[in-house]
């Protein structure tokens, strides 16, 4: 067998020989150039790595197993890989029978700013967890400042508290597209912020879309209207728990197709990243991803 593995920022190669468990395995550091390279692919990192080189793992189908060394690793705990020995029990299994190998969708973003006037459309970046609009992208911006081992222990949190209290709810409208190609208005109000998650868990483990699965064909998508910030303070712990679902100002729904707009542009972060800004279109791709589970 023929195995490729990517090392994300600051991962020591020694992160790796753990893994190296079969010396008849032929082994290759750094992304494969074709899927004739490698049968599978062990990426150590976080959320932001994993993203950044999404575009290549779903050209090349090749099944993925994510090591979680990064400072977020959300999408590694969706999938059941809390900590690297979590991905090396998955790898023994993959090596002994090679029966944990599942498909997974992905979100897709599509940046729609200035289309009229481009020659070409902009290119669609994929996304593994959660896309986030609004007071979400801002706290994801600030945190992104922290240092790295601070990101990892609770900076999202630590960022998102103080941001409430000088956040203003921004005019923004959000439409589905039905099977029909028509669109129609899901919410169209001053809205503090929106996620639209493949995902249920992220910033460090808040619950913002709880019934989402990576394998339904759908985003949840998750809508905070206006919200007076102390109100809206006291509701922040809940998220972790899911239970700001019951809240009036919370609207939750599931779409394939969105379409997102506002007044001004808007960054839109996903999985940690700087995406792209409003308006944007942002849908699912089924089975884009084949991944280890344990």
């Amino acid at each position: 067998m023929r195995a490729a593995a990517i090392l994300g920022l600051g991962c020591s190669p020694k992160k790796l020989t753990p893994f190296q468990i079969d010396k008849s395995i032929a082994w290759h550091v750094g992304m494969p150039a074709s899927a004739d390279q490698g049968e599978v692919i062990l990426l150590f990192g976080g959320d932001g790595t994993l993203h950044r080189h999404l575009g290549q793992l779903v050209k090349l189908g090749l099944p993925v197993l994510v090591v979680p060394t990064g400072s977020g690793n959300d999408f590694a705990r969706a999938l059941g890989l809390g900590s690297a020995r979590d991905s090396l029990t998955a790898w023994r299994r993959f090596n002994a029978a090679r029966d944990n190998v599942r498909a997974i969708d992905l979100g897709i973003v599509r940046s729609l700013e200035n289309a009229g006037q481009a020659s070409e459309p902009h290119p669609a970046q994929y996304f593994c967890s959660i896309a986030g609009v609004g007071l979400d992208a801002e706290v994801t911006r600030r945190a992104n400042r922290l240092p790295r081992w601070l990101r990892g222990h609770g900076g999202y949190a630590l960022t998102a508290l103080p941001t409430i209290f000088n956040f203003a709810p921004l005019p923004m409208k959000i439409l589905t597209n039905d099977a029909a190609g028509a669109w129609s208005v899901q919410s169209h109000q001053p809205t503090l912020m929106a996620a639209f998650a493949n995902t249920a868990v992220y910033g460090g483990g808040m619950r913002i879309a709880p019934h989402a699965r990576m394998d339904d064909g759908l985003l949840d998508v998750c809508v905070i209207g206006g919200i007076d910030p102390f109100r809206l303070a006291r509701m922040f712990p809940t998220v972790y728990f899911g239970r700001h679902l019951g809240v009036r100002a919370v609207k939750y729904f599931q779409a394939s197709c969105l379409r997102i707009e506002t007044e001004a542009p808007l960054d839109i972060y996903a999985d940690g990243e700087f995406i792209c800004r409003t308006p944007a279109e942002i849908g699912i791709r089924c089975e884009a991803l084949k991944v280890l589970t344990p």
